[in-house]
């Protein structure tokens, strides 16, 4: 049985690379994880590893050649060991033998299905990886085209992908909670009926130069395995010329191949435990097999030396040990990703780049609080849940339009002042995942009923983990509800590269006195504005709160506006 390995993709967006050295010769028998290839891309030198052991066939490009990604970069066939894990389409029994170039075509053109490997897509702003949150399918599952097979996580929300054929699934390359780099394989799908895209050579005496040809530009049906990632290397004279920093030790990052990560998983190995024997402390399945048996070993000796202990041991010093191993001290370290990872740059970015102040004032929301009674029923006539935050934000958009520059944006340099016509209003919302900032566009073109709906299908949305990136992205103001879940006043962190936000405190009755000097109840609301300095000052920034919060007192002035 023959198969072909794929050159995977090497990452940032690297489609080929020059081949500098073979580490291995054809008839050579190789190990696992043993390095075959030594590649140069734009970036580094990476040597490519073997995904299993067995001899080496055919190398398909010679010393200088460019080789391009998830293309057959070798063939070989695997040991009797490895067969099964190479997951491979094989030809029929009785079929008749080939010549080695036959050989990895035969096994498309003997089978009505092929093996593809889903590919991450380029899931957008920049994001090169993501958690894998749930998979909606498992091994064995029969898809249809667009299926949701899978939810993962990045730093905007999570995020469906759905299939792009139907078929079977035939391996899923990771496990819940692992990490998923974009533009690698995803999991693998057999898709039944498809048309092989290698087909054996029509002339059986074609030169052995057309027949490596046609190797090197059929992409393989039996590597659904080859998910493995390459370990880039820097060059060693380009290090000590200075060139190049020599490469870190990452914290909670691990070389190891996925058929290494699927033997740990099965003996329950954690890999950050494992020391790697390999090149820059890869990790080997040597290594996992070591550390398993020594753990074996440790759980023996552990079980035995506690019972014999414990028969010697009288029964109150047993008791005074129990009481003093209450105490432990201990930890606990959890990674922060995902929502979380990405506020945290977020917000560090903004305070350390953007000069904040703040205005803090009160409203009246009487009149408001009467408005939303009366227009509530006819909201929920069409099923619509009328908040106080419509409001609140149709009252800026009007607001935004009197003072535009607070709805401006200043470049990373300070050189540009950019103005927004439309005014795509942000508002924080406490979703499972973390927090989420999404906007509704163009709220100057809205009525309240629009943004009532649309607010309401964003926020079922946002507290589900899958809004829209349309949504998250274009915001150039926000406001900040903390009122809602109990606080009154806040120094809010603006969204950057936003000028301003607004935080909302809860609305509290208190005693107040009229223009009589008598005593009354009013509902008040806190206010709490935060604004970029270099762009915004402070008579400018009181001035537009003044606005905002006339149509919010008096909100029958917004009728005056409608159109």
């Amino acid at each position: 049985m023959t198969i072909e390995f794929i050159l995977p993709d090497i990452g940032e967006g690297i489609v080929e690379c020059e081949l500098l050295e073979w580490l291995v010769s054809e008839g050579e028998h190789i190990e696992e994880d043993q390095p075959v290839a030594e590649v140069m891309t734009d970036k580094a030198t990476v040597q490519i590893p073997a995904m299993h052991a067995g001899v080496v066939e055919k190398l398909h490009y010679a010393v200088g050649e460019i080789a391009k990604v998830h293309e057959p970069l070798f063939s070989m066939k695997p040991d009797a060991s490895d067969a099964e894990a190479a997951e491979t389409d094989t030809a029929e029994p009785d079929a008749p033998q080939t010549n080695s170039s036959d050989l990895t075509t035969s096994d498309v053109s003997s089978n009505s299905s092929t093996i593809e490997d889903f590919i991450l897509p380029d899931i957008g702003e920049g994001i090169v990886e993501c958690e894998i949150v749930k998979w909606n399918v498992e091994e064995g599952d029969s898809i249809e085209e667009d299926q949701a097979v899978v939810e993962v996580m990045t730093d905007k929300a999570v995020v469906e992908i759905p299939a792009k054929n139907a078929g079977i699934v035939h391996k899923l390359y990771y496990a819940q909670g692992e990490i998923a780099e974009v533009h690698s394989p995803l999991f693998a799908l057999s898709v039944e009926g498809a048309e092989g895209q290698e087909q054996a050579p029509a002339d059986a005496k074609a030169s052995d130069s057309n027949s490596a040809d046609s190797a090197k530009s059929t992409p393989s049906n039996a590597n659904a395995q080859n998910s493995s990632k390459a370990v880039e290397r820097e060059n060693d004279t380009k290090w000590k010329d200075g060139d190049f920093e020599p490469p870190i030790s990452i914290p909670g990052k691990v070389l190891a191949s996925p058929a290494v990560r699927r033997i740990a998983r099965e003996k329950d190995i954690d890999l950050l435990n494992v020391s790697g024997s390999g090149k820059k402390g890869r990790i080997l399945k040597s290594d996992v097999l070591t550390s398993a048996s020594a753990s074996s070993s440790e759980s023996s000796q552990s079980l035995s030396g506690k019972d014999s202990t414990s028969a010697a041991v009288p029964a109150k010093e047993s008791s005074t040990s129990a009481v003093q191993n209450t105490v432990t001290g201990s930890t606990r370290v959890e990674k922060v990703r995902g929502i979380q990872s990405a506020m945290a740059k977020q917000m560090a970015a903004s305070v350390y780049t953007i000069p904040h102040f703040t205005v803090s004032d009160e409203v009246v929301m009487d009149n408001l609080i009467a408005l939303r009674k009366n227009l509530k029923p006819e909201f929920e006539k069409k099923e619509v849940k009328l908040s106080f935050m419509p409001f609140f934000v149709k009252a800026m958009s009007l607001a935004l339009t009197e003072f535009p520059v607070i709805n401006s944006q200043l470049n990373d340099e300070g050189t540009e002042l950019t103005y927004f016509d439309d005014h795509n209003i942000g508002f924080a919302v406490d979703s499972k995942i973390g927090l989420l900032v999404p906007n509704i566009k163009g709220v100057q073109h809205l009525s309240l009923l629009d943004i009532a709906v649309q607010m309401q299908d964003i926020i079922d949305q946002a507290r589900a983990g899958r809004v829209s990136g349309e949504h998250l992205k274009g915001g150039t103001i926000s406001i900040s509800n903390i009122g809602a879940i109990g606080g009154i006043t806040a120094t809010p962190v603006i969204n950057k590269p936003e000028a301003a936000i607004v935080a909302l405190g809860k609305t509290q009755k208190l005693p107040l006195f009229d223009a009589d000097d008598n005593v009354i109840a009013q509902h008040i609301m806190a206010v709490n504005w935060s604004g970029d300095h270099r762009i915004i000052d402070g008579a400018t920034m009181v001035r537009f709160n003044n606005l905002w919060m006339s149509y919010l007192t008096s909100p029958e002035k917004m009728l005056m506006h409608l159109k």
